[in-house]
């Protein structure tokens, strides 16, 4: 016969103080962990929902990102004819050549942090869906005017609706805010891609983004761009190229994170199999009752792993819950493809919730099952010998 349940739960419920305790140390560990797969998910679900599926984004052939790319004048008019390319409503095609630089700018707070300019076209808005306007007016084309993302305004000196842009470059005047919500280009200013490759002095364009004219149409633009000698340009699509962003920091984070998490669970098993020693040491007699009664070895194995599982899941809903409000914070770091400021959230996803459980039960099974051994080997003589 099995040992009920509710036996584990009043052993762990007698020992309440030990067992918070410990529990907490759990919670402790599966907060750090949760939180940095939650800030790697924050990161790429940012750069992914910066793109659309129905947009293409064509680059210099072997351009790692927007910063390195490079594609000239001519070379962008040749895209404008392509097969497959949408049109607006006047026949002309739904695509965008930008200009991507980086400046730096002061943080609120103290320190500098490069920050993303780019350089539109008349068709940008269209293109970005997820961007529209929350402050003053879009900026006037042939003109240094400019459109900051909401983001930026909160985290760095000097920028502000109505006011210049602060730094070296004169003349900038910054006339709105936009509101992109949960995407790369919170962190970004925009201003007339011709204003801005005279006023930073680029000859050339950084990309094209272009709108797909139907669910075939990628394929036709990706073979008529890559096969056309005169162009040397790739075509991808935008989401596909923003994860591509995001993959190397995340990586980083994971690795990061998870090796620090290994060290600090080992703590956590430590500080479990000490309390779970504990509490076979004080409950000697009791065991050897229970033995006495007809229960098995197995039966008290497996009651000694219910609370070790218990001190487990216990610890891992505790961190969860505290991890949960991380989702409330916006953080800003380097990215590392462009080396500028990039603002994201956390994210909770139901896969990071299991996996962070499923790591706490882990760390409670190896903190419990050389206790519940010891337990379940226990010499029913000399357990009652100690009464």
């Amino acid at each position: 016969m099995a040992l009920p349940l509710s036996y584990s739960i009043r052993s762990l419920w007698t020992r309440r103080l030990t067992t918070f305790l410990t529990a907490s140390g759990m919670a402790l560990v599966v907060f750090v962990f949760a939180a940095v797969l939650m800030l790697a998910e924050g990161l790429q679900k940012t750069l992914v929902q910066t793109g659309s599926h129905d947009n293409a984004i064509v680059l210099r052939k072997g351009a790692t990102g927007e910063v390195d790319s490079s594609i000239e004048r001519d070379r962008a008019a040749v895209i404008e004819t392509l097969p497959g390319v949408a049109v607006t409503g006047n026949g002309e095609a739904l695509l965008a050549k930008e200009t991507v630089i980086l400046i730096t700018l002061p943080k609120k707070g103290g320190g500098s942090s490069n920050v993303t300019i780019r350089g539109i076209g008349r068709a940008s808005l269209p293109l970005r869906r997820q961007v529209r306007l929350s402050q003053g007016r879009m900026p006037r084309f042939g003109t240094p005017e400019m459109i900051v993302g909401e983001s930026l305004l909160r985290r760095f000196e000097g920028l502000a609706v109505g006011g210049p842009l602060p730094g070296r470059q004169k003349g900038w005047r910054i006339v709105g805010a936009m509101d992109t919500g949960n995407t790369a280009f919170a962190s970004e200013i925009w201003a007339d891609a011709d204003q801005v490759m005279q006023a930073f002095r680029r000859p050339a364009y950084s990309v094209v983004i272009l709108r797909l004219a139907g669910p075939g149409s990628f394929d036709r633009v990706k073979s008529a761009v890559e096969n056309d000698p005169r162009l040397t340009l790739q075509v991808k699509r935008e989401t596909a190229f923003y994860l591509e962003q995001s993959e190397i920091m995340a990586k980083f984070l994971r690795i990061l994170g998870i090796t620090l998490t290994v060290i600090f669970s080992l703590g956590a098993v430590i500080g479990a199999m000490i309390t779970m020693y504990s509490s076979v040491a004080t409950r000697t007699a009791e065991i050897g009752t229970l033995r006495a009664l007809g229960f098995q070895r197995r039966d008290i194995l497996a009651g000694f792993l219910v609370e070790s599982l218990a001190l487990g899941i216990g610890g891992g809903l505790m961190g969860l819950f505290f991890a949960s409000f991380m989702q409330l914070l916006t953080i800003s770091t380097v990215n590392f493809q462009t080396f500028s400021e990039l603002a994201f959230t956390f994210s909770l996803t139901p896969e990071i919730f299991f996996q962070s459980l499923l790591f706490a039960v882990v760390m409670g099974l190896a903190g419990g099952v050389l206790p519940a051994l010891r337990a379940s080997r226990m010499n029913i003589v000399e357990s009652l010998r100690t009464s």
